[in-house]
């Protein structure tokens, strides 16, 4: 026993196992200890951590690769909170078994208001052996007590092994992309690698397909290997790097695994459909030939700006179909089929292609109704996808594919996912393939009215990139006009077209001999924007304008410009680009100078004051300087969207959604636009190199336009 003098009054204290150096540090702190023996009031400790990892034992316990910092917060809970409550401060002890006895180290904090956190970093200097288990614990000090040790009780020591050994590099083996010179197939069809380390402590491993994110795979079973799925989406040499992590962090040296993977398999089935007017057969480029009902005539239109040259036009009825008499995929197994298709009707459910099961059809790929409204779909199992917004008279490429190994599908309308990926139960389908119906318990049904084109079917993951492929439309370019000439106030279309009928203030300005930049008398503002010569427009009156629409605004289309603006500071919104009715514009490209942007106005309808949707980009203005400004509309009506670029750039503010597209019967205006009051918003400035396609251009072709 010792008595000690604290806060003016005698206390007895048994030190017990503090060191007279801790009581007389706590003393010089003012925390006074005069407990005769721990208090058993609860527990002052919470939230003890080693390292960033809660306190575990056993199982549970922590793993580390450099020696942690261990935490507590303490408070005694009898203070319930009170601003007046002593100080604190933390003992912490851990220790370890060695040469047949136990190891122990201790640290006491400064003291600090209840309810703070400490910590103490454990030093290099302790030497904790590697591969061992170290307990720990600690207990508070704090107005004349101290607190039970947080292990005391219904409490446990905390416990970590520091492991600084990292393990050995994996190695990575797979029977369907083995490493070697050989081309493997391919694209679309999923391989497993097998990885294992010589290390038995291995807990996961990292990886990624070179060019892709890092993902992580647990290892798992007695041996510590794992399985990496992984659906090749390219042709080409691929790159697996992988990394075995141990359960403290540590990881080996990466190994590279490389591969060769080729292209995707051909179609297991493929009817291009185009076929000879009044053939009884459709020819196979893969798979069987088909037989065809008498309501299927070939010969039908086709999408423009594809490879396929012509289809076959199914009249809805009993006799439009067209089918193999023999299935040509297994249903519960991955496949794909796809399919152009521009429907006549778009009432009811009406089938693209499906595959008989028993009475009914294995999966259906077609439309359907779905809240009043048609939507495409694709049914496999009792999972159904759907999405888009099929139209009357409107191409469309659908695809549906179901991937066995992960048990899901998905619905792509022209070379998009639309909705989301489904888990499904697909059925065994061994009856016969079917295009234009579906069959059901008393005979086919769901027939399709209007057009089919290139049918294809394959055994393997139709990816992405291949969707978006079989379904682009290359743009057709409709008119240029260079502007670099205008005899007789005609400027001409480069390749014999409508030309652009100048009016007046309208002119075209030529340099041939741009002056000096350097000459302090050499107005930029004369230098052509893009080749010897551009359109120059007064802002009064100035425009030029087709006869006839060049564009169907109620289709997909693009329209692009050069144009620089001769104020700095307009005063009012001026049109570059329009093409409308009798009531208003079907688009204009206008800058309006209270926003400093440029617009896109798509209107609704051609009725005054019809609605409108407007994206904008944010653009200075020029004040007759520099090389202007190239704008892209892009109207998308498959995927009911308009774009606005701006030299190059659209990013979200310059996208929107678009589903009331009209087609105009008016010439296609440049610099000036439709108000309430009839033709204004003319232009002052300069314009050069207009460029009309019909369909949408794609993001990579706008930038080429640059």
């Amino acid at each position: 026993m010792r008595e000690v003098s604290g806060a003016g009054r005698r206390r007895t204290v048994r030190l017990g196992a503090l060191s007279l150096a801790t009581a007389a540090m706590l003393a010089a702190q003012g925390v006074t200890v005069a407990a005769a023996d721990p208090v058993p009031d609860g527990s002052w400790a919470s939230g003890l951590e080693t390292g960033s990892q809660a306190c575990g034992a056993g199982e549970a316990k922590a793993y580390v690769r450099t020696l942690p910092p261990l935490r507590a917060v303490l408070s005694d809970p009898a203070n319930d909170g009170r601003p007046d409550a002593p100080p604190v401060a933390a003992e912490f002890e851990l220790w370890w078994a060695a040469d047949g006895g136990i190891e122990r180290r201790q640290s006491t904090t400064l003291a600090k208001p209840q309810g703070s956190g400490f910590s103490w970093q454990l030093p290099e200097e302790i030497e904790i052996p590697a591969d061992t288990v170290v307990s720990w614990h600690v207990r508070a000090l704090s107005g004349g007590k101290v607190s039970p040790w947080s292990s005391d009780g219904s409490g446990t020591a905390c416990e970590f092994v520091y492991d600084r050994e990292a393990p050995g590099q994996p190695v990575v083996s797979s029977d369907d992309y083995p490493d070697n010179d050989a081309w493997t197939d391919g694209v679309g069809v999923h391989g497993t690698f097998h990885v294992d380390s010589p290390s038995d402590d291995v807990v996961f491993y990292r990886y990624n397909f070179l060019g892709g994110r890092q993902l992580t795979v647990p290892a798992s079973g007695p041996d510590g290997a794992a399985d990496i799925d992984h659906l090749p989406e390219s042709p080409g040499l691929h790159v697996l790097e992988v990394q075995a992590f141990d359960r403290a962090g540590n990881g080996s040296a990466p190994v590279n695994y490389q591969f060769r993977v080729g292209s995707g398999r051909v179609p297991t089935a493929r009817w291009k459909l185009a076929d000879a007017a009044g053939s009884r057969t459709a020819a196979a480029e893969t798979g069987p030939a088909a037989r065809v009902g008498a309501g299927a005539a070939f010969g039908a239109a086709a999408p423009s700006g594809t490879d396929v040259t012509s289809t076959v036009a199914l009249d809805g009825t009993g006799h439009g179909f067209v089918t193999p008499d023999t299935p040509v995929v297994a249903t519960d197994r991955t496949f794909s089929v796809g399919a152009w298709v521009r429907p006549a009707a778009v009432d009811g459910t009406r089938t693209v292609v499906s595959q008989d099961s028993g009475q009914g059809p294995a999966f259906t790929l077609g439309l359907r109704q779905a809240d009043g409204k048609p939507v495409w779909s694709f049914g496999l199992g009792g999972t159904r996808l759907t999405g888009g917004a099929p139209e009357a008279g409107q191409w469309a490429h659908v695809l549906g594919r179901y991937d066995a190994r992960t048990g899901t599908a998905r619905l792509y309308v022209n070379g998009r996912a639309v909705g989301e990926e489904q888990p499904v139960t697909p059925v065994s389908g061994d009856g016969d393939f079917q295009i234009g119906r579906a069959q059901g318990a008393a005979g086919y049904r769901d027939r399709w009215q209007g057009e089919i084109g290139d049918v294809r079917v394959y055994d393997r993951v139709a990816v992405s990139a291949e969707v978006a492929e079989l379904a682009a439309r290359k743009a057709q370019l409709l008119g240029h006009w260079g502007l670099e000439t205008a005899p007789g106030g005609i400027s001409a279309e480069s390749n014999g077209g409508q030309p652009l009928k100048l009016g007046p203030g309208a002119s075209i300005r030529r340099l041939d001999e741009p002056c000096d930049p350097l000459d302090p008398d050499c107005d930029p503002g004369d230098w052509p924007l893009d080749g010897e010569g551009h359109l120059l427009l007064d802002g009064v009156s100035g425009h030029a304008t087709t006869e006839k629409p060049v564009v169907d605004t109620g289709g997909s289309f693009s329209v692009s410009a050069t144009v620089r603006l001769a104020d700095q500071e307009p005063d009012r919104p001026m049109t570059v680009l329009s093409q409308g009715g009798t009531h208003g514009d079907a688009f204009k490209v206008r800058y309006r100078p209270s926003t400093s942007s440029w617009e896109l106005v798509m209107s609704h309808a051609d009725e005054p004051g019809a609605a409108e949707t407007v994206v904008a980009r944010y653009t200075e203005p020029d004040g007759g300087f520099g090389t202007g400004h190239r704008i892209v509309v892009v109207h998308d009506d498959t995927m009911n969207q308009v774009t606005l670029y701006v030299d190059g750039y659209a990013e979200t503010a310059g996208t929107a959604e678009f589903r009331d597209g009209w087609t105009s019967g008016g010439g296609l205006q440049v610099g000036r636009g439709r108000t309430a009051e009839g033709w204004g918003e003319y232009l002052h400035g300069a314009v050069d190199q207009v460029r009309a396609f019909s369909g949408a251009l794609t993001a990579a072709e706008v930038a080429g336009l640059m």
